[in-house]
């Protein structure tokens, strides 16, 4: 669609990372204003943020690499390469949330609370991310024939003048609904971890649905994408998380 945003003289402003910057700035100020309004340390929030994302670059790199472990192995400069393009979003979460979980385990915060407080913002940026997606091209759908397939002309990613599935914007409205959701049942739930445990049912089980329609070349486990694999794993932790986790904590 429109990889690049627009140009100011020598700086070009790609549509992928203003997506990736507006997402964090959105979840940080839902996070801010939550901890303000259910009496949070906002400080923590910022740096709960910080390292977050220092985090997440690591894991999202990580994961990627291992994925693409045969290149990799095949030429090694590959890692150099592909230092500022190439990411796996599960990686990302995973990273950020290790990286939350170390902080404060240092800090003696309680983790779960946290967590559940921030897990809606997670989202939230997540649907910013997918329409960075959906503008640079990557992560596309099949080809397909319907009338809800679209057509790419610019992209370095997506196969250009062939309609394909708009996966990116399912993406997209899918994490928005999933903030709304974690949003509503925020105010409804008992138990810590219920938020942040929902957060992973939903999440793994509409990213499990997406990929069956996703077109680009990917790392795969047996029949299963890379990602439909993590999300079976995400499931069953996340339906732990929910049911029973800190159960004994809260009685």
């Amino acid at each position: 669609m429109h990889p690049i945003l627009f140009k100011f003289g020598p700086i070009t402003v790609y549509s992928y990372g203003f997506m990736i910057a507006i997402g964090i700035l959105a979840a940080l100020l839902l996070s801010t204003y939550r901890a303000k309004k259910l009496g949070f340390n906002e400080d923590v929030i910022i740096d709960l943020g910080i390292y977050g994302i220092i985090g997440g670059f690591i894991g999202s790199k990580l994961l990627f690499w291992i994925v693409e472990f045969q290149s990799v192995i095949h030429e090694p400069k590959y890692i150099f390469e592909t230092l500022t393009s190439g990411f796996v979003v599960y990686g990302g979460i995973m990273g950020g949330i290790l990286t939350g979980y170390a902080y404060c385990k240092k800090k003696k915060l309680d983790f779960w609370a946290y967590l559940d407080l921030i897990v809606p913002a997670i989202a939230l940026a997540q649907g910013f991310g997918r329409i960075g997606c959906f503008e640079t091209g990557c992560c596309f759908g099949r080809e397909t024939g319907s009338v809800l397939g679209i057509v790419f002309e610019k992209s370095l990613y997506a196969p250009n003048g062939v309609p394909l599935i708009p996966t990116q914007l399912f993406s997209s409205a899918g994490d928005f609904i999933i903030a709304g959701i974690l949003l509503y049942y925020s105010s409804k739930c008992k138990r810590k971890g219920q938020v942040s445990g929902l957060y992973m049912i939903l999440y793994s089980i509409g990213r499990f649905i997406i990929e069956i329609f996703r077109g680009d070349q990917r790392g795969n486990v047996g029949f299963l994408s890379t990602s439909q694999f993590i999300c079976i794993f995400i499931l069953f932790i996340g339906i732990y998380v929910f049911g029973f986790a800190n159960k004994e904590k809260n009685n």
